[in-house]
Order: structure tokens, then C-alpha cells, then sequence
């Protein structure tokens, strides 16, 4: 509700005018606003309150309008949450808001508070919103300053008119005058009043002599001027001037820059008057004669000679207007320009700044008819220059040029300068651009040099396109409605030429291509997706990614994203099955269009190893210190067994994260005879010969080193074990699984088994992997529980 209302005032605010009439609508029931006017007046650095209703409404605006315009204004508001003064309060004086209520006090009111003031107030905005607009009129008065008296004459002729002036510098009207006039005796009396500050005195005779003041007052306050003393004078008769050498114009006299000019004041009086000059309302010099030598353009205006009489105080003037020919500075200044839709030209000389204007004229391979239009005589106002239209066909060579020759009153010898049209150079070049806040794209077509410039324009699919202008044109279209694949055709033509020539562009939206549209990996691997686009388009926007749950990607602890203005790669580190396999989108988009691809990212889990089963479980003798376990295809031997002890084997296998069902408990059994010396002594024989034949095999492998294919060893508490094949495979066709491998080895377990309580060892070895995976490893774990004395 409040934003409803708030929203309803602002506009308002935003879309009325503001005028004096009072408006007072007393109907709310239908959501109507109330509007109140009132006027309230204040004085230049005084306080002033304005009201904004009797009680304190739940919500208030107060906005200021300067008078002339209709701009409205936020000074203070309160939306529920106290009272915000805004910057524009600074200015209107030290405003406050009075407490418990929605008035505003001004301290030091200033002039710039002068205007409308508007207070919108909104009362029970909770149960029926009550809107009221109070239109507060204020009105800022300036006391009166001191004012100073201004007279035309302070020593006026006798039967002469003069004014008198009551200038003040500060004051709001109305304001009243009073002229008062105090004789040589003390006697001051009002003479004059009204409403003007100034006052015309008619036949001035030497009764008029004495002190003079004015009174100003209005409102506020009354001041007086300081005394301006008249004093009444006679003669001498109005000055005669004589200019040498004689040249008498229309405007006046005339003479030519760089001449010496004399000027002679004469006037009648008695005694004889004393003569100063004036030039432009200054003076410049104390005599009968002013002589100016080398006269130049800037001593051209109004020259005054005031003779006076020192005995009488008496004077007169008499001014004459004194004209400097000078030529234009430099020389005249040649150009074309086309004419007639680029089929013809027109030449211009201009010579700006001399007086009177010069003589233009030009000459060339002209046509006679163009020819007697070029010429211009001297003028008393300086035209912009002379011009002539070639017409259609009249030029026929690529370069051709023009000369203008110029004259003037004040030179002895006549100057020129020229012209030529000639074809651009090269040729029309087309670029196109984007705007930064990718709401136009920018199609400019220029074609530089040449003269005249030439006219370029744009046509384009569906009928886009813009007029010629001269040299550059640009062709701005709403981002996204270019046509895709439709060429815009850029033309250019200059009078040269019969024939436009062209440039084009053919705008296309992008087209992304990946490497793979599916994409597998395993459980806890990283995986990078590619996107990139298929050709340089026009500028666009960065590739984005969006991921299986559609937004928009980021580099984060997750994501890491690798991209140029050509292509975007993103890594998903980590891949889990259930949060990252889906579809993700790869998107781009320009002035033309927009595409999108799709990749599809499965995530696999790593395979259930294969279940041991072990087969058989017995001491290798009646000594019970070693246990030959077999499950399979594997067979591993546990030593360093307590032979008093009662063990329990148990096999389970395990592949990377995964963990198969563990293998029965099983106890070794008893060996069915004692071999006991035979296997010792086989055991000494195996052993020599075993030895013989490990000497024989590191000569034929060190012979043969290059030859010999290299199993992959692990070490297991200091035993070394060769890998099965299958471990010891390379995964060179998937490198985002991940390969681990187990050593199959010998494990030793020492200590008393005296305790009842069980003992527990665990070791690995390696596991064929399952069928139909060789790629993925799987290892053994041999759980061990012994109980016993």
C-alpha cells in the first residue's frame, strides 16, 4: 500500500504543472487527492515556517519548484523511517523540520528560496489512505539598499532637460521614490514621487541649483541616497569640426588605412572655450586639433569634441563618425563543394573581414554564363564570399583547378588563390562495430579524400538504410535485427564519376562446434568440455557456459573455465555421478543472432570387483609358523605365525572406491605328512640351483637389455613382486581414469599370541580384474584373526 501511494505521488509530482490557482477537491472516497494552496512571505535573512497540514501525517514529501520552470525538487522527506534532508535544502536556507509535526522551519532565508513549495502528506495509508498536496507559495523580500543618485547633467545648460536616477542595487517592489531638493539655505522640500526612479526635469533654470537626494522604500524598509549637488550652467555654442582630407560618406567621413588625419574644433564662446577630444566615449586628447598619424582599421568610430567655457562652467559637443577603409587580412580563401546530387560542383571564394567588401572573380575552365555570375563589386557590407555552379557535365579531367582573384579599394595590387576536384584515392571501406552497452550496432562506410567529398549512403535487406552524407555515413541498426547472412551495400559517388561505386558486409551469426557432444568419465576424475566458434564473426558477446542445472557458470572451487574471444574450455573437477552428469550448455551470440550446443557429461562409477573365494587354506608345515593361502588364480603365503595360535583367513577384494563381499572365514588344516627333511633338503638344492640360474639370467638380461620387455615391480615390506599383465597395462585410450594397483607380496606378522584377545592383521595383493574391464585394477585384502595362548 505505501509503494502504491508513494509510487501515485511521485508521479504526479513528476507530470503536473505547477500553477497559482488555488485547488482545493474535498472528495476522497474515490482515492481523489486534495490540493490546498496558501502563500506565505519572508525577508532575506530572516526565519519563515511553512506548514504542511494541522497533524502529522504518516508519510510526507516536501519538494521545492523554481519559479520560471517546472522542474520539482526534493528538499525533505519522511517515508516512516525519519526525516532525510536532500543537498538541494542547502541551498534554500538552514531548514529544519519542527517536531510532531510535517512543518519546516528556514533560517537565514536566502533569495534562491523564493518559488513553490509543495508538500504531499499521506494520512492512514493502513486502512483508508487519505492524500493530501499542500502548495505553499513563499514569497522572499529583499530590503531596500542604500541608493545612490544618477544625473544626465550635473551641470546642465541653461533651458536644457536632464533626468535624474534613484539606482539601488537590492530591494522587492513595489517601491516607492521621493526626490527631495534642499536649497543653499537649509530648506529641504519634496519636489517629485511615484513608483519610477527616474524623473525627467524639463527647462532647467539656475533655480534648480542645489543638493539632491532620493528616498527609496517598500515593505521591508526606507533608505536615502547621499546629496548630489546641480549646478546650473551657460553656453558656449554647439562646435564646428573640419576633417583634413575632406572625404564625406553617407555614414559620415571616410579615410584610407596608413593616411595621416587632422580633425579641427572650433566653437563659439565667450571667453574662448577649451577643447577636449573624445574617441568612443574616452578621452584622448586636450586641444583645438587631434592629428592621427598612420590611421589605422581600429581608430574607425564615433570621435567627439566638448568645448567648455572655465569662466561660465558652460559646454558644449559635437560628434562625428570617422570610417577606416582597410582590405581583408591575408588572401582569399578558395573551396567546392557538391551540387545537384553529386553530378556538378559549386566553387566558393570567400576573403572575409575588409571594409568595404573586396572584388572576387574567378577564372578557369569555366563556362561563360558561370563566369559572369562570379564577379562581385565593392560593397558597403561584405558578402560570405563569391560562388559558381558548374553545370552537369562541365567537368571532364579527374583533377581540374580553379582560381579566384581578389581586389579591394585599399590595395594597390589584387591577390588570389585556387582550387581542384580530384577523385578519393583509394576505395569506399565498410566496418562494423557494437555499441558498449550492446544495444546498437554501428554499420560506417567512409570514403576520405577527394574533392569535393563524397556522398555516401547505405542500402540494406528489408529496406534499412539511411540518406547520403557527405564523407562518412553510418548505418545504426537495434542490436539483434540485423538480417543473418543478408549483405548491406555501402555506395559511394563523387561528380567525377558516372557510376557509384560500392563496399559490402554480410553479417552472420555465430556457430559453435565441441569436440565431443558426449563425454564419459569416472567417479572423482576431472573432465574438460570444449566449445569454440567456427569462424570471426562480427563482436560478440563472451562464450558462456550454463551447467546441468542451467546457470551460468563461473570460475570456482568446482569449475575452472579457460577462454579467449575464439573459445571457451571448462574443467569439472572432481566428476561425481549424481551432482555433475547432465546436460550443459555452451552460448554466444552477436548483432546477428544467437546459437547454443549442448554437451553431455556422464559420469561413471567405478565397477564392483569380483568376489575371492579361498580355495584352500594350510601350514606348508608341522611347524605352524607359515600359512599358504590359495584363492583363484593367486596363492599367497602368510609367515611368522604363532604355532599355538588358531587362526581365521578371510579374502576381500577392492578396486579404486569400490569394495567387494568378503570371502568365508576359513582355518588352515594340517599337512597330510611330514616332509619335513625332504623338503628341506630340496630346499638346499632349490636354492643352489636357484641361484645358478638367477646368475645366468642377469648375464643374458644385461646382454640383452635394449631386447627385454620391463615388468612393472612394487615393493611390499622389502619384498619385490612382479605385476600380472593386466596390472601393468598403460590406459592410453581413456587418460581421465584414474589406474591404481595393489603388489602381491609376503606378509609378516611377529609378536607373542600369549593374549586371549584376538589379533588382527590386514594385507594386500594383487586381484585379476573382472571380465570384460581389463583396464581397471583390483586389489586384495587378507584379514587375519588369531586367538590362543
Amino acid at each position: 500500500m505505501v509503494a502504491r501511494l508513494l509510487g501515485l505521488a511521485f508521479l504526479l509530482l513528476a507530470s503536473s504543472r505547477v500553477t497559482s490557482k488555488t485547488l482545493e477537491v474535498k472528495v476522497n472516497p474515490d482515492w481523489e487527492v486534495v490540493y490546498r494552496d496558501t502563500s506565505v512571505s519572508g525577508v532575506v535573512g530572516k526565519a519563515v515556517i511553512l506548514e504542511c497540514g494541522a497533524g502529522l501525517p504518516d508519510l510526507y514529501i516536501w519538494s521545492f519548484t523554481k519559479p520560471g520552470t517546472d522542474a520539482i525538487k526534493a528538499v525533505v522527506y519522511n517515508l516512516g523511517k525519519g526525516t532525510r534532508i536532500q543537498q538541494l535544502a542547502q541551498t534554500l536556507g538552514r531548514l529544519t523540520v519542527i517536531s510532531n509535526s510535517a512543518a519546516v522551519s528556514i533560517e537565514k532565508l536566502p533569495l534562491a528560496a523564493h518559488g513553490l513549495f509543495t508538500c504531499q502528506a499521506f494520512y492512514d495509508i493502513e486502512h483508508e489512505p487519505k492524500v493530501f498536496y499542500y502548495y505553499v507559495h513563499l514569497t522572499v523580500r529583499v530590503p531596500v539598499s542604500k541608493p545612490y543618485l544618477l544625473m544626465s547633467d550635473v551641470s546642465p545648460v541653461e533651458g536644457s532637460t536632464m533626468w535624474m536616477r534613484c539606482k539601488l542595487d537590492n530591494g522587492t517592489g513595489p517601491i516607492r521614490y521621493v526626490w527631495q531638493h534642499e536649497t543653499r539655505g537649509g530648506n529641504v522640500s519634496a519636489f517629485a514621487s511615484g513608483n519610477t526612479n527616474v524623473i525627467n526635469v524639463t527647462n532647467i533654470n539656475r533655480n534648480h541649483t542645489g543638493w539632491y537626494r532620493c528616498v527609496a522604500s517598500n515593505d521591508v524598509n526606507s533608505e536615502r541616497s547621499n546629496r548630489l549637488w546641480l549646478d546650473t550652467i551657460f553656453g558656449p555654442d554647439l562646435p564646428q569640426i573640419d576633417v583634413t582630407p575632406y572625404s564625406i560618406t553617407e555614414r559620415g567621413y571616410s579615410a584610407l588605412e596608413r593616411e595621416t588625419v587632422s580633425l579641427l574644433c572650433q566653437a563659439q564662446s565667450n571667453p574662448a572655450s577649451q577643447y577636449v577630444w573624445f574617441y568612443n566615449n574616452s578621452q584622448v586628447y586636450t586641444g583645438p586639433q587631434l592629428t592621427i598619424t598612420k590611421i589605422l582599421r581600429m581608430h574607425t568610430g564615433e570621435y567627439a569634441c566638448l568645448a567648455q567655457n572655465t569662466y561660465l562652467n558652460t559646454r558644449s559637443k559635437k560628434t562625428i563618425s570617422l570610417t577606416v577603409y582597410y582590405p581583408p587580412d591575408g588572401s582569399p580563401s578558395c573551396s567546392v563543394e557538391p551540387a545537384l546530387n553529386h553530378t556538378s560542383v559549386r566553387l566558393l571564394c570567400s576573403w572575409p573581414g575588409g571594409f568595404p567588401s573586396p572584388s572576387l572573380r574567378w577564372t578557369g575552365p569555366l563556362a561563360r554564363a558561370g563566369q559572369e555570375q562570379a564577379a562581385t563589386g565593392p560593397q558597403a557590407n561584405p558578402p560570405a564570399g563569391a560562388a559558381i555552379l558548374l553545370p552537369p557535365g562541365e567537368l571532364t579531367a579527374n583533377s581540374s583547378s580553379f582560381t579566384c582573384m581578389g581586389s579591394h579599394v585599399a590595395l594597390k595590387a589584387s591577390t588570389q588563390c585556387s582550387t581542384r576536384t580530384h577523385i578519393p584515392p583509394a576505395e569506399p571501406v565498410c566496418l562494423a562495430y557494437v555499441t558498449n552497452n550492446k544495444q546498437y550496432l554501428m554499420l560506417s562506410c567512409s570514403w576520405d579524400g577527394g574533392a569535393p567529398k563524397a556522398s555516401v549512403w547505405w542500402e540494406g535487406p528489408g529496406g534499412q538504410g539511411e540518406g547520403g552524407e557527405a564523407n562518412s555515413n553510418i548505418l545504426i541498426l537495434r542490436y539483434g535485427t540485423a538480417r543473418n547472412g543478408k549483405p548491406y551495400t555501402c555506395h559511394a559517388k563523387h561528380p567525377h564519376l558516372v557510376q557509384t561505386k560500392t563496399c559490402r558486409l554480410t553479417l552472420e551469426a555465430p556457430v559453435l562446434l565441441t569436440q565431443r557432444r558426449v563425454v564419459s568419465v569416472y567417479q572423482g576424475s576431472d573432465v574438460k568440455l570444449t566449445c569454440n566458434l567456427r569462424d570471426n564473426y562480427l563482436p560478440v558477446s563472451e562464450i558462456t557456459w550454463f551447467n546441468n542445472q542451467g546457470v551460468g557458470i563461473r570460475d570456482t572451487s568446482k569449475y575452472a573455465l579457460m577462454q579467449t574471444s575464439a573459445w571457451a574450455n571448462l574443467t569439472v573437477r572432481d566428476a561425481d555421478e549424481t551432482q555433475d552428469s547432465g546436460e550443459y550448455r555452451c552460448s554466444s551470440s552477436n548483432a546477428v543472432g544467437g546459437t547454443e550446443i549442448n554437451v553431455t557429461l556422464v559420469v561413471k562409477r567405478h565397477p564392483m570387483p569380483p568376489n575371492a573365494t579361498l580355495i584352500n587354506v594350510m601350514y606348508n608345515s608341522r611347524l605352524r609358523v607359515e600359512v599358504e593361502l590359495e584363492w583363484q588364480v593367486r596363492r599367497h603365503t602368510v609367515g611368522k605365525l604363532t604355532p599355538t595360535a588358531t587362526y581365521l583367513f578371510r579374502v576381500t577384494t577392492a578396486n579404486h572406491r569400490t569394495v567387494g563381499h568378503p570371502s568365508a572365514a576359513k582355518t588352515p588344516a594340517e599337512p597330510r605328512y611330514n616332509v619335513f627333511p625332504a623338503v628341506i633338503g630340496a630346499a638346499i638344492g632349490g636354492m643352489l640351483l636357484a641361484a645358478f640360474l638367477t646368475a645366468l639370467l642377469l648375464v643374458y638380461i644385461i646382454r640383452n637389455r635394449n631386447n627385454t620387455p620391463r615388468e612393472s615391480l612394487r615393493q611390499n615390506d622389502g619384498a619385490i613382486v612382479p605385476l600380472q599383465h593386466s596390472q601393468s597395462r598403460e590406459n592410453i585410450n581413456f587418460p581421465e581414469d584414474e589406474v591404481v594397483g595393489r603388489s602381491e607380496g609376503t606378509e609378516e606378522i611377529g609378536g607373542s599370541s600369549s593374549s586371549a584377545s584376538p589379533l588382527s592383521a590386514t594385507r594386500t595383493a594383487s586381484q585379476a580384474p573382472p571380465p570384460g574391464d581389463d583396464n581397471e585394477p583390483v586389489s586384495v585384502t587378507i584379514t587375519v584373526n588369531a586367538t590362543g595362548p
